[in-house]
């Protein structure tokens, strides 16, 4: 799979092509630092300087780097992948190679990010289930009332929890025709092209 990067994101690297490998060796260090630590607006005026030119080109191109990091970690770029991404945006091959090594050695890392900074969503760890029916009642002679218990065991944030749920089957196979649907619509292209950016 190629990451395919857009005009504005290669405007924002273009710069990387008129400086020397070693400034982009500390731009690339910068902007794995800078998705670790967070921005550092004083870094980006003092490099401004050395440089000579405005902190706005410096600050675009390290989070151009910074994004270009962040997507191809979410896309699990092979290495191939993530260099056939890179030559198609046109850079030379000593900046593909260094793009390449900094992203190869940081990729745990950007991941792990990644994975901090998204939604703590409860996963699924283990579901016993019942299926109770009242056949009578006092009162009540010949009446069938079957009701599903589930015992729902979720872990979030490394603790487990268990939740108990009760419903009768017809809103059970309700709920299950609905997730079916869910899960059905996550495969269409629309949803896979959206699931791709997020």
């Amino acid at each position: 799979m190629l990451l395919i990067l857009g005009d504005e994101h290669k405007q924002h690297l273009e710069y990387l092509c008129s400086v020397s490998l070693d400034v982009v060796q500390e731009f690339c260090r910068l902007s794995v630092e800078f998705l670790m630590k967070g921005t550092n607006a004083k870094i980006y005026n003092s490099a401004a300087q050395k440089l000579g030119v405005e902190a706005i080109i410096i600050q675009k191109a390290i989070e151009g780097l910074m994004h270009l990091f962040l997507e191809s970690s979410k896309l699990l770029l092979i290495e191939s992948d993530f260099q056939d991404s890179v030559k198609a945006a046109g850079f030379s091959d000593e900046l593909q190679s260094e793009l390449l090594r900094c992203y190869l050695e940081n990729q745990a890392d950007i991941r792990r990010i990644q994975l901090d900074i998204s939604m703590g969503l409860s996963h699924y760890r283990d579901l016993e289930w019942r299926l109770d029916v009242k056949l009578a009642s006092r009162s009540l002679r010949h009446q069938v009332e079957p009701v599903v218990t589930m015992k729902l065991h979720v872990k979030d944030s490394g603790k487990e929890e268990t939740r108990l749920l009760q419903t009768d089957p017809v809103n059970l196979v309700h709920m299950t025709r609905t997730l079916e649907e869910a899960l059905q619509e996550l495969n269409s292209a629309h949803c896979r092209r959206i699931c791709r950016n997020f």
